[in-house]
């Protein structure tokens, strides 16, 4: 078992519905087992401005999926919730976002999969909960969480 950390996030719809349907369809998933929760919190929308504010949040699992297969079954998660990658604007408003943040101690850069991801350090909305569920995390080539988060 690996344990992975995934981003949560959605600004359309009933978004706190999105995100539990989200949690529950991937705590049904054969080899993924969800192991904690981050609090969910309101968000201003970075990149893209205009839309609607978020909520995010962040679920630590462990999984028997390498990280491409467990990619896979995020996107597929979203299909199933609605989500059409590839319309509107990047970073626009979306019904849900799930993000393969960290698996393990790996650290990937292949075509459509970069781990750890590749803004996770920019994004107070992503390390808050990532510092919530596991305050000694260590964020592979970039440092602790907490370092990370009081450099924002």
């Amino acid at each position: 078992m690996a344990r992975a950390f995934v981003g949560l996030g959605s600004n359309l719809g009933d978004q706190q519905g999105l995100i539990a349907a989200a949690l529950e369809l991937l705590g049904s998933e054969e080899g993924i087992e969800v192991v904690a929760v981050s609090t969910l919190r309101e968000t201003d929308p970075v990149g893209y401005e205009d839309q609607p504010r978020f909520l995010n949040g962040a679920a630590e699992l462990d999984s028997e999926l390498p990280p491409r297969e467990l990619l896979g079954r995020l996107l597929e998660i979203e299909r199933r919730l609605g989500r059409v990658r590839g319309q509107g604007p990047r970073f626009g408003p979306r019904t849900i976002d799930l993000d393969l943040l960290l698996v393990d101690g790996v650290i990937l850069d292949e075509p459509g999969l970069t781990l750890p991801h590749p803004r996770l350090q920019e994004r107070r909305f992503v390390l808050e909960p990532l510092a919530e569920l596991d305050p000694a995390l260590e964020i592979p080539g970039r440092g602790p969480v907490q370092a990370l988060l009081a450099g924002l």
